[in-house]
């Protein structure tokens, strides 16, 4: 063929592992999974104390869930070669940091395929745990801790917002108390027709200071390019408005303009029956 598309077979590029710096040595086929055995690509022999040379004293093994290969978990085996120096008797292993975090459970390209599976594909914390054969809590730290890395701390993700969406929501309903938080989103690419809107951030509690430290927490670009604040009827997210971005306009989103007319008409109407019926309302009754 004078312009080859194929290549050889090759386990290592077809399973990214060459990208973490693994080679793949060995492979077991299980009816619940795969397991890799890998090696380090490179070799650690030198010592960090005093640069000599160390010898090898056996090798330990590492697990790591790996993105999963058709829906079929799998688990790579990353023998680490250990090293001793003969001159000052440090211990070491080799460095394992290219193909997982320090003390993770998970390869890189797992912790990137849980946090796509989550954001994009909306999958639940449970399934993707299923699917790297992991516990929900490994799984659910590693995708917010990336997540955090990734997402939150981009700091060209406020870049371009011209419209934005305040509100408050209870995430947990309890005898102690109700727990609320303040979301914030970027309604840009709704009014320009460009795509959905999108999570900009959230704020533990509710009121007129919590979205005042928010706007104030902002660079002065983000404050000034705002040009209109949509928000339910809570008066504390209107003032805070107003005097934190003065030429941005306050409106309220269409949720709130229906449901608004919508509670006053259920009110009246649950007065207005009692008095016609003699009742309170049932299945027949006239409006």
């Amino acid at each position: 063929m004078p312009k080859p598309t194929f290549t050889c077979p090759d386990l290592n590029p077809f399973c990214l592992l060459d990208q973490l710096g693994l080679v793949v040595t060995g492979q077991q086929i299980r009816r619940d999974g795969s397991i890799l055995e890998c090696r380090l690509t490179q070799d650690d022999p030198w010592c960090r104390d005093c640069g000599g040379e160390g010898t090898p004293r056996g090798t330990v093994v590492r697990k790591l869930a790996h993105l999963p290969l058709g829906w079929r978990p799998t688990t790579l085996w990353v023998r680490v070669r250990r090293y001793r120096c003969a001159d000052c008797a440090r211990a070491w292993r080799q460095d394992t940091s290219q193909a997982a975090a320090p003390r993770s459970k998970l390869s890189r390209h797992a912790v990137l395929w849980a946090l796509k599976s989550v954001v994009i594909d909306r999958m639940s914390i449970a399934r993707v745990a299923a699917a790297l054969a992991s516990s929900w809590h490994t799984v659910n730290d590693a995708v917010l801790a990336t997540g955090r890395d990734l997402l939150i701390e981009d700091p060209h993700r406020f870049d371009g917002v011209a419209v934005i969406g305040v509100d408050e929501h209870c995430w947990r309903h309890t005898g102690r108390g109700s727990h609320y938080v303040t979301v914030v989103i970027d309604l840009t690419p709704v009014r320009a027709g460009t795509g959905p809107a999108r999570l900009l951030d959230k704020v533990p509690g509710r009121s007129k200071a919590v979205f005042t430290t928010w706007i104030d927490a902002q660079n002065e670009d983000f404050r000034n390019g705002i040009e209109v604040v949509a928000m339910d009827g809570f008066t504390g997210f209107k003032t805070a408005t107003a005097e934190e971005l003065p030429d941005a306009v306050a409106v309220m989103d269409p949720f709130h303009v229906v449901a608004l007319p919508g509670d006053a008409l259920d009110q009246t109407r649950q007065r207005v029956q009692p008095e016609t019926t003699g009742h309170r309302g049932r299945t027949g009754d006239p409006l």
